[in-house]
């Protein structure tokens, strides 16, 4: 569809585009000494008025005749050719029969020609506009099919890393399980069915590209009590959670790899065990995450690893520069700081009722 006549707002601009060129047109006319201002105004008004959607045909030209593909001369032409008709059938046809309604064919007559010439131009002039429109629509579709492409395109991309990290935390926990299993399979039944419970909370997710804080804090206190089974009192959780930081909205299974590594790395390490804490805040519209454990720094293994790097690189997807995230190592203590903005605040209502109540009345607790 034309796309001046697709939105009111452009067909009002354009119309009132017209307006000076009425009043330069109706005092040409007044000019000549054949027509009063009034006279010229009450003809040229209509007339006009009547060209200013006849000149909209020209868009239909540019389309079959696109700048990029056709020759120059044809294409002027072509266009000047389109202008000559229509000015001929305006300044002709519809001119004469409006000065007949007024009762100013003769002085009409001897003007025909200057409107003629006019007419002319402003299809021209059409023509050029329409042109620079089409342009502008090229352009605007072009940016809006990358800007598309870009949006599938990290779609793709964090549905990729998401599918990564959830074959990579099962695989730890049947590990779990496998090495309970001769042990004490008491605790290795008690973990499978901690497992499932946590993978059912998962599936619930389904494909939502963001979830509250608080709902992923809830998921990761599952992986915890599920380690809680295997690592027993060596295990100690401290948190220290802002109740305005839990509705804020984070990718799926951001926060649960830090404490999986938080476990291999610093728990599983030492014999008497290790201390694992958790600082959620929020300050303005930043939202800060801290993972911090104590580890054995003769018995530590490669850092960073697939968690890690998989949480790295869904905070640069999902939030580009905006987000950051830090490792640092002091003396015993293993850090980890991500910062990214607070988004949808009043999302809190999308994790279940039952569940939040959970987040909530679980805030502070131990693990012992």
């Amino acid at each position: 569809m034309h796309p001046i006549l697709a939105d009111p707002r452009r067909l009002a601009l354009y119309l009132a585009a017209w307006i000076p060129l009425v009043l330069l047109l109706a005092g040409v006319l007044a000019s000549t000494g054949d027509f009063t201002w009034i006279q010229a105004g009450e003809l040229m008004v209509p007339l006009a008025g009547v060209y200013a959607f006849v000149c909209l045909s020209a868009w239909y030209l540019c389309r079959f005749l696109p700048l990029r593909t056709s020759a120059i001369f044809y294409l002027l032409v072509t266009v000047n050719a389109a202008a000559a008709v229509s000015s001929a059938i305006w300044a002709g046809a519809i001119g004469w029969a409006m000065a007949i309604g007024f009762g100013l064919e003769p002085q009409y007559l001897r003007q025909r020609p200057i409107l003629f010439g006019a007419g002319v131009l402003l299809f021209d002039l059409a023509a050029a506009f329409h042109y620079a429109l089409a342009a502008f629509e090229t352009s605007r579709q072009a940016q809006a099919r990358a800007m598309q492409a870009s949006i599938l395109a990290r779609e793709a991309e964090l549905r990729a890393l998401k599918a990564q990290i959830d074959p990579h935390f099962l695989f730890n926990s049947l590990h779990s399980i496998s090495a309970l299993t001769a042990s004490d399979p008491a605790k290795a039944r008690e973990m499978c069915v901690l497992l499932s419970d946590f993978l059912r909370s998962s599936l619930r997710m389904g494909d939502r590209e963001r979830i509250p804080l608080g709902e992923e804090l809830a998921l990761a206190r599952s992986f915890l009590a599920i380690q809680q089974i295997r690592f027993g009192s060596r295990l100690r959780l401290e948190e220290d959670v802002s109740d305005g930081a839990t509705v804020c909205l984070v990718p799926p299974l951001l926060l649960q790899p830090l404490v999986e590594n938080a476990v291999t790395h610093g728990v599983a390490t030492r014999v008497d065990g290790a201390s694992i804490r958790i600082e959620i805040s929020r300050t303005g519209e930043r939202v800060a995450i801290r993972v911090e454990n104590t580890f054995d720094k003769d018995a530590r293994r490669g850092r960073g690893g697939l968690g890690m790097a998989n949480v790295r690189k869904r905070l640069e997807v999902c939030y580009g520069d905006a987000a950051s995230m830090e490792v640092r190592e002091t003396g015993d203590r293993f850090r980890v700081d991500v910062q990214f903005p607070a988004e949808a605040t009043s999302v809190a209502a999308l994790a279940p009722p039952a569940q939040r109540g959970e987040v909530q009345g679980d805030e502070g607790r131990d693990i012992q």
